[in-house]
């Protein structure tokens, strides 16, 4: 039950976590115009993302326009959209076969192990989701500080975290998170498939075979030399029982011979 539970919360953080991804790679706010010198108020503010740059007016007038060539795009935005896309991809991959091994879904029933490993397979993409998915983000984040702290660029050129970034970083963490809760119900489930499989009988180990000790000896009639005629047979009811061992208590004598004790056990 347990993880069961934390298979589905990692499947929700994973889930959200790619939609986050989807979300900041198509919004154009990764880089936001800098308000910044002795005239703090703007006509017109710039939004720039991986593929359009946007043109806010203060009149209202809302105009984005795509980058034409992707050739022409300098390599780090390249390889910006390149991770981000194939993090996106790889998180709808990992949803799926997820569904595909988590214990509350009928795919793949009777195969324990194989159902565990695919969940744990999909915890290993969203591991890999949000680490791709963290790359562009931190290194964006990096060129806009480093940019912005520069002396000889000019405050119309200085850009800002747009609001792309935090989602983005939030959602590669969310995912990782996810990844992680999966990998370890899977580690779980494992281990105790593992113990049931070599672990001992109920209640204890060996306990479908009886020695010699645990076999059921009836004082009464072993008293005088006297054994029972078959110690391996099924025990009868409890009031037949009662009264045969009363009958034979009754004729029964003390032994004299020495070597058995009055007890029943030797």
């Amino acid at each position: 039950m347990a993880s069961a539970a934390l298979e589905l919360m990692g499947f929700f953080l994973g889930l959200l976590g790619m939609l986050g991804t989807l979300v900041s790679t198509v919004l154009p706010y990764w880089q936001t115009s800098a308000h910044i010198g002795s005239n703090i108020v703007t006509a017109v503010a710039n939004m720039r993302g991986l593929w359009m740059e946007c043109v806010y007016q203060s009149t209202g007038a809302f105009q984005c326009e795509t980058f034409n060539s992707m050739l022409a795009l300098p390599a780090d935005l390249q390889a910006a959209r390149a991770l981000m896309v194939i993090s996106v991809v790889l998180s709808i991959l990992a949803i799926a076969m997820s569904t595909l091994g988590m214990q509350c879904t009928l795919c793949l029933e009777g195969s324990g192990a194989a159902k565990s490993r695919v969940a744990g397979a999909g915890g290993g993409l969203f591991l890999t989701a949000g680490f791709l998915a963290l790359i562009p983000v931190a290194w964006t984040t990096h060129e806009v500080v480093q940019t912005f702290y520069r002396p000889n660029v000019p405050a119309s050129m200085k850009y800002e975290l747009g609001e792309c970034l935090y989602v983005g970083l939030a959602s590669a963490l969310v995912s990782m998170l996810g990844g992680g809760m999966l990998c370890m119900s899977c580690c779980e489930e494992q281990d105790g498939i593992r113990g049931r499989r070599h672990g001992g009988g109920y209640p204890y180990p060996g306990a479908g075979v009886r020695t010699t000790s645990q076999t059921y000896r009836n004082p009464t009639l072993q008293v005088g030399g006297i054994s029972a005629p078959s110690r391996g047979q099924t025990l009868r009811s409890t009031s037949d029982t009662s009264h045969l061992s009363a009958q034979e208590a009754q004729g029964a004598k003390r032994p004299t011979a020495a070597g058995y004790d009055i007890t029943g056990y030797v």
